[in-house]
């Protein structure tokens, strides 16, 4: 990207008044709703949040971790029911992105799941 072509554009509208008078012009600016989380974990709840996956979701998904971990360590009759905890779990999760509008079932959705549970939760 060229960076001094952007600048350029921004200085010659500034020049031609297009950033006078805005709407929230003098008055500060909201309160960053992320500002609990890392800097660097910011935009990508910002991103997660503007495509319909909100606290909820996100509660969900460490939950699913934590099941994740204890289904690695458990045997038996404790790993059959932490598995189909951990199921009902992602069923309920798919359910509620499915009501907001997200396709929860390809490859490239799952695929940038995983990368944001290793983000958020590893």
């Amino acid at each position: 990207m060229n960076w001094q072509m952007i600048e350029e554009l921004i200085k010659r509208a500034q020049e031609r008044g297009e950033f006078d008078n805005l709407s929230g012009m003098g008055k500060p600016l909201p309160k960053d709703e992320f500002e609990h989380l890392p800097q660097e974990m910011r935009m990508a709840a910002r991103i997660l949040k503007n495509a319909g996956y909100d606290d909820e979701a996100m509660l969900i998904q460490k939950e699913m971790n934590d099941i994740g971990n204890a289904i690695r360590r458990a045997q038996g009759d404790e790993k059959v029911s932490l598995e189909s905890e951990y199921n009902k779990r992602l069923s309920n999760l798919n359910r509620m992105l499915s009501k907001k509008g997200m396709n929860t079932n390809s490859s490239v959705f799952k695929q940038y799941q995983t990368q944001i549970d290793r983000k958020f939760w590893d």
